[in-house]
């Protein structure tokens, strides 16, 4: 690559070679030939071209000569006729019929339908792949107990299972609407510069159109919309980058949340950290979650596109004007390579998250006690107590507790119930003991959390 001039992260940095392959302007202008080619064979068949000259076509779709292709459109000002005349050059049987009554969007929105299914395809093994993955971990911390928190303050003890369960079954639901989408992308078809296939009628007849459209369909393995303008209908684009959005937004809470857990106030969970990795080039000592940062940063940039789309779509008037051409050629790519850098880097950090059991058990002791109040609360109500004044009296021993957890002391909620007259009226001493034994205090979580990796894995593995 030529560092001398800019050239998009998205283009060496970010993203898989796979998916820069499928969004590249070599195989951009290799799908266009395929269709060029496919439009010859079925224009043969109905004896409008020679079998000659599709052949010649076929023979020739793979000489991409992007040089030339360019040279003519500096000419031209034309990127699709600009490949025609590239290809007609090469072609000297067939070059003279290649896109034999169509108009470009007929090339190119089949062209863009096939690319949005192929880099959905590969964002749906990739997440699969994932799921198998994050199951796994659910399953291994499905009973690890830890203290929940409810708006960044601690609540009630949940497990760590329970936790990345959240996560797993949003990601489920990610991938079965991914699916969804990959069988239900269609291309415009074969339907002329308004989508009334008036071109294609004076080829074919107006009795012929369907059966024609049928064999293009079969012969380039996309089913076809039934109503398009000159494009196929762009709340298809809205759909694919609200489901990338989604994607993204699931895999960015996982990311904050673990940015939140690794700072040294929690510090249960971590991102790998490699023997040679530079945290900080001022401070020697820094661990920052560079993994988990670049996933926020580029999910924050695709939860973007959804907008541009839906722009796009709402603007494309009457039959269509072509103020998203431009925009279409980088939210597509970058939309997809975007989601692809966060898949695989989610994939590294789930590969070797750090998980501090001592921090765990650290945190839980010394905020657990807080939450057994509620089981305390509730026993002493189904024994006749005034609820209120219970309240008031456990709320009264909660605040002395947090008093002392933050002159560093350990937690002495549980001695101080204990002694508290109010819940001795109603609880005998081993009575409160089982009570504010708040580990078991989890409900579910372990049982849910469980059940939902085990059919995750059984799902995927089969």
């Amino acid at each position: 690559m030529d560092h001398s001039v800019f050239q998009s992260p998205f283009s060496w940095r970010y993203g898989s070679k796979a998916m820069r392959q499928i969004w590249s302007e070599e195989h951009k202008r290799k799908l266009w030939r395929v269709i060029w080619v496919a439009l010859a064979q079925v224009q043969a068949d109905y004896g409008l071209v020679t079998p000659q000259q599709a052949a010649d076509l076929e023979a020739h779709k793979n000489q991409i000569d992007l040089p030339r292709a360019f040279q003519i459109e500096e000419e031209i000002q034309h990127d699709l006729m600009a490949e025609v005349r590239t290809f007609a050059e090469q072609a000297a049987v067939g070059g003279g019929i290649i896109h034999f009554g169509a108009t470009s969007m007929d090339v190119e929105d089949n062209a863009e339908a096939i690319r949005l299914k192929l880099s959905l395809e590969q964002i749906s093994v990739t997440l699969r792949n994932t799921l198998v993955l994050f199951s796994a971990l659910t399953l291994r911390y499905a009973d690890t107990p830890l203290i929940a928190l409810t708006h960044l303050q601690p609540a009630e003890p949940s497990t760590l299972g329970y936790r990345f369960a959240q996560t797993l079954q949003d990601l489920l639901a990610d991938f079965r609407q991914i699916n969804w989408l990959i069988g239900n992308i269609k291309g415009k078809g074969f339907k002329g510069a308004v989508g009334t296939g008036a071109s294609y009628a004076e080829l074919f007849g107006e009795r012929g159109l369907e059966g024609f459209e049928e064999k293009m369909s079969a012969r380039i393995k996309l089913p076809f919309f039934e109503i398009t303008t000159q494009t196929y209908p762009r709340k298809q684009e809205l759909e694919v980058m609200n489901a990338l959005a989604g994607l993204a937004q699931t895999i960015y809470k996982f990311a904050f949340d673990l940015r939140l857990m690794q700072s040294p106030a929690f510090g249960e969970l971590s991102e790998p950290f490699g023997q040679q990795q530079v945290g900080s080039s001022a401070m020697p000592f820094k661990r920052n979650p560079i993994r988990a940062e670049k996933i926020d940063s580029l999910a924050r940039y695709l939860a973007q596109m959804p907008r541009l789309a839906w722009d796009n779509a709402a603007h494309n008037l009457l039959e269509r004007t072509l103020d998203d051409s431009a925009n279409r050629r980088v939210m597509l790519p970058e939309a997809f390579l975007a989601a692809d850098e966060i898949l695989r880097v989610f994939m590294q950090i789930v590969k070797g998250l750090k998980i501090d059991q001592q921090a765990i058990e650290r945190n839980l002791q010394r905020y657990g006690p807080f939450a057994a109040t509620e089981r305390v609360l509730m026993a002493c109500v189904k024994k006749g107590a005034d609820r209120q004044q219970i309240h008031e009296s456990l709320r009264q021993s909660s605040l002395s507790a947090w008093d002392a957890i933050q002159l560093g002391k350990p937690n002495p909620l549980a001695e101080l119930i204990a002694d508290d007259p109010e819940v001795k009226r109603f609880l005998n001493p081993v009575q409160i003991t089982a009570l504010m034994d708040y580990r078991g205090h989890t409900g579910f979580a372990a049982c849910k959390a469980r059940a939902l990796a085990e059919k995750t894995l059984l799902e995927f593995n089969s």
